[in-house]
């Protein structure tokens, strides 16, 4: 999400933003958490491979863009005054 982005929107739309992302890190948390078990099941079976790199290396990108996002929208929330529920 982009800074310009999250300025043109609405408080309300900022507040609904905000419940998404509640719900958003749930399935976050699940999707890195496959990934895990993946690199897991990997590394047991044929060892650390090419394959095993590029899953971490796309967890860790995923990781820091949800956060970078999270951060965004909260700022966002905080220079507006609204309640961070």
């Amino acid at each position: 999400m982009k800074e310009k982005e999250l300025s043109e929107l609405t408080d309300q739309e900022l507040l609904e933003r905000k419940k998404k992302q509640k719900s958003n890190k749930l399935i976050n948390a699940v999707l890195v958490g496959f990934c895990a078990g993946v690199i897991v099941y990997g590394i047991a079976n044929k060892g650390i491979t090419i394959f095993t790199f590029m899953l971490l290396v796309m967890g860790a990108w995923a990781f820091m863009r949800w956060k970078k996002t999270d951060e965004a929208l909260d700022n966002e929330l905080k220079s507006r005054n609204l309640s961070n529920k």
